[in-house]
């Protein structure tokens, strides 16, 4: 249910909560070792790696992405020497005997890389790493329709990918234009067309809503060419304009963005036409067909969330490789440098490039568990929590129940506590605004002028 009052009265900066805390409480003054030795003692027996590829041939004007802009193909080798070097390094710390079960190629452009370079990456990771394709895995890399071949697709799906994600942002010429990527109808579909083939699990579009000359009109005929294509999941992200920030954004004008109330209109008209369209609403601005693995784990209550976003694999330790990376192991997390040099610095000096990390008390576990069952499931078993802590909700809460009621005023969400079985639950109207009901657990949120809005 689409409710445009409360959904502008809630409409503040807050986190997307890929981790708890984010990566804004990640702290450079601690201990490096500190952070070795949590990951030394992990006992978790699946891994989850994600390897982040910085390069781009094009320069996309909104992305707020770690990047690299250049068309020199001799940049990627040397970066792959130094992520060789980093998973001796990360090796020589980790079980050898953890399987792999979650692989990602982030970026950036990850098929900036040719065939070869993809061969030569899979070489360095399989001296290290067992990947295990022998079900349950999920193994996913991000696409740029303009610069992806047949062969590349042919490599990847013999190593057992089986999720591609697909960035289209956005079909109008006019738009593409403004944002500086231009990529034909033509060219993703031919590309659907020939991931069909394959044995692709599911595939993603990512879209953005807030760029530079969008309208109703033209976003509905996005819409219309998205929907005709059938990818599995639909991502429909916000623009978050920050060119004081993001250097590339200087290059869009303010006066062609959409003003406040149009962005929300088209989040609604996003959503709607998705819902009538067959797909289901997972969470936050995530969609995805009802056979879909999203759709059946939310509609069996184990929807998980980590920094790829909702997953099925949050149990496992992820590790990061490259640039900017981070690792979750271990109720610890460790961030990579997300200067170049400095990595490049740090890999050639036999050190592991760490840059900042966070190692989380009791306290943070506790919010951490309360904000993912909100945000995967939309609603909270607070006899579980208390349970698991060996606390009471209401006692150790205080504070946030407090703050909690004017929602509840509002009707966003629903909490019985005259009863011995209780839970916390999201209403239909409050789906959309799931973050700010997050915020009221977050206790590291005095940097929340550092967020997008959450819609």
């Amino acid at each position: 249910m689409w409710d445009q009052n409360l959904i502008e009265k809630y409409n503040v900066s807050g986190p997307r909560y890929t981790s708890y805390p984010t990566a804004l409480s990640f702290n450079k003054d601690i201990k490096r070792i500190l952070l070795i030795d949590k990951m030394m003692t992990s006992s978790v027996s699946t891994l989850s790696l994600y390897f982040h590829i910085p390069f781009c041939a094009h320069l996309c004007y909104y992305c707020a992405c770690n990047k690299i802009v250049t068309k020199q193909q001799s940049k990627a080798d040397e970066y792959l020497e130094l992520i060789e070097e980093e998973i001796r390094l990360k090796s020589l710390i980790l079980n050898h005997d953890n399987k792999v079960t979650q692989l990602h190629f982030g970026g950036g452009t990850p098929t900036f890389l040719t065939v070869s370079q993809f061969q030569k990456l899979f070489e360095i990771i399989e001296q290290h790493f067992t990947l295990d394709i022998s079900g349950n895995h999920d193994f996913s890399v991000e696409i740029d329709p303009r610069q992806v071949s047949p062969e590349q697709i042919e490599f990847l799906v013999s190593k057992g990918v089986n999720r591609i994600s697909i960035g289209v942002q956005d079909f109008d010429l006019t738009v593409q234009k403004a944002i500086h990527r231009v990529q034909s109808l033509e060219q993703v579909t031919e590309l659907m067309s020939l991931l069909r083939q394959k044995p692709i699990d599911s595939i993603n579009f990512d879209l953005i809503y807030g760029l530079p000359y969008q309208s109703l009109t033209n976003f509905n005929l996005t819409l219309d060419k998205v929907i005709a294509l059938e990818p599995d999941r639909v991502s429909v992200f916000n623009y978050a304009h920050l060119p004081e920030r993001f250097a590339s954004q200087r290059r869009i004008a303010l006066d062609t963005l959409p003003n406040a109330k149009l962005k929300l209109d088209l989040l609604e008209l996003a959503t709607r036409r998705l819902l009538v369209a067959g797909y289901e609403h997972i969470g936050m601005d995530h969609f995805a067909k009802h056979d879909d693995t999203l759709a059946i784990a939310k509609s069996q209550g184990c929807l998980q969330r980590n920094f790829q976003g909702y997953t099925t694999h949050a149990e496992t330790s992820l590790i990061g490789f490259g640039c900017s990376a981070i690792s979750d192991i271990n109720d610890t997390f460790i961030q990579n440098h997300t200067d170049m040099n400095l990595y490049k610095n740090s890999i050639l000096n036999g050190q592991l490039p760490i840059a900042k990390g966070y190692i989380k008390n009791r306290d943070d576990k506790i919010r951490h568990d309360v904000i993912m069952q909100l945000i995967c499931n939309l609603s909270l078993d607070i006899n579980a929590i208390e349970a698991s802590y060996g606390i009471s909700f209401k006692e150790y809460f205080a504070n946030e129940v407090l703050l909690l009621q004017p929602m509840i005023d509002d009707g966003i969400l629903n909490i019985d506590f005259t009863t011995s079985s209780y839970t916390l639950s999201v209403s239909a109207s409050g789906r959309q605004i799931i973050r700010c009901i997050c915020m009221v657990f977050d206790k590291h949120l005095p940097q929340r002028a550092a967020y997008s809005k959450v819609i």
